[in-house]
């Protein structure tokens, strides 16, 4: 393993600073990171620690009504925070089901968004596009936990469980270099590999994840579903994260829908969404849904099984939140 430096800058503009320099990578829990270098996945020259840095790992009321995040935040104080249990539970599930405790109380918010892949072949370091080569190993090899949706030419499926989560909930994400700062919308942030099959997401060099906004959501009922292919310390095989808007009346007025571990990036579903709103959820709206969700599905030799395991879960997601007669 290569030596690198460790360095714990004492403010945020002194970190990105440091950042700047093309050998250095930033650090938050550090589990993803640290892998890759162990693995030669890797090689910084410095480590930039954040998690020191104060202000980046509170939840804070927004005057919108809404609630900022820092990105900081270990997963596990995210999980159990009684503000993102009471208003935002999809959030708070999907980080709770990350990995093991001892992985979500070093992990942070903004790691678990912008984790490399898990796909086989790049962590096993074949040239692949995501190492710079020219193909996709996974197209026509072990493909079993591959995309189904918005495949190729590489066919990842992101990682992250808080992902799906902030998409259904239309946050916003603060990011911060050297040369300024920017917010944007999360569903903007992830870049498809048919936009640049060289990048996961829209940070530039040197750039950092330090909050994230949460919006109002009062009346809202959400829940988060992963499914897994053993009981921990590993990524979802499908997830479902569904934020709904339900009127007394049991009519959905807005709807927020995404799903993980089936596309290279957390795939919001907008035809599903517009199918919930102005209806009544039923058994037969739900089985329609699940339907919706998998519309252009391309599948691989091996990972055919999503197809109605996606339309499944979302089904079951979706009845979870019907309200009791």
């Amino acid at each position: 393993m290569k030596r690198f430096v460790h360095e714990s800058p004492a403010s945020l503009a002194a970190a990105t600073a440091a950042l700047r320099d093309t050998g250095a990578a930033p650090v938050g829990g550090g589990s993803d990171l640290l892998g890759m270098i162990k693995d030669d996945l890797a090689a910084p020259d410095r480590l930039v620690q954040l998690t020191r840095l104060s202000g980046l790992n509170t939840v804070e009321p927004h005057p919108n009504g809404g609630v900022r995040v820092g990105g900081m935040i270990t997963l596990s104080a995210l999980s159990r925070h009684p503000v993102i249990r009471d208003r935002y539970a999809v959030l708070a599930e999907a980080a709770g089901s990350v990995g093991t405790p001892q992985i979500r109380n070093a992990g942070t918010l903004a790691g678990n968004l912008t984790q490399r892949p898990w796909c086989w072949y790049f962590r096993q370091g074949f040239p692949c596009f995501k190492h710079g080569g020219n193909r996709c190993f996974s197209r026509t090899g072990e493909n079993q936990f591959n995309a189904i949706l918005g495949g190729g030419p590489s066919f990842i499926v992101h990682p992250s469980d808080t992902a799906p989560a902030l998409v259904a909930l239309d946050a916003q994400i603060h990011v911060v270099g050297d040369t300024g700062d920017r917010w944007l919308p999360i569903r903007e942030f992830f870049i498809l590999p048919s936009e640049d099959v060289s990048r996961e997401n829209m940070l530039r060099p040197g750039e950092i994840v330090t909050e994230l906004e949460l919006p109002p959501h009062a009346g809202t009922h959400s829940v988060y579903t992963k499914v897994t292919d053993r009981e921990a310390w590993t990524h979802a095989v499908v997830s479902a994260a569904v934020v709904l808007t339900i009127d007394d009346d049991g009519v959905c007025r807005g709807a927020g829908v995404a799903l993980g571990g089936v596309a290279p990036i957390p795939w919001r579903i907008e035809p599903v969404e517009r199918l919930l709103v102005g209806k009544r959820m039923t058994p037969e709206l739900a089985v329609a849904a699940g339907t919706a969700s998998v519309e252009g599905a391309r599948t691989l030799a091996r990972n055919r099984y999503k197809v109605p395991l996606v339309e499944e879960t979302l089904r079951r997601t979706l009845l979870s939140l019907q309200p009791e007669a």
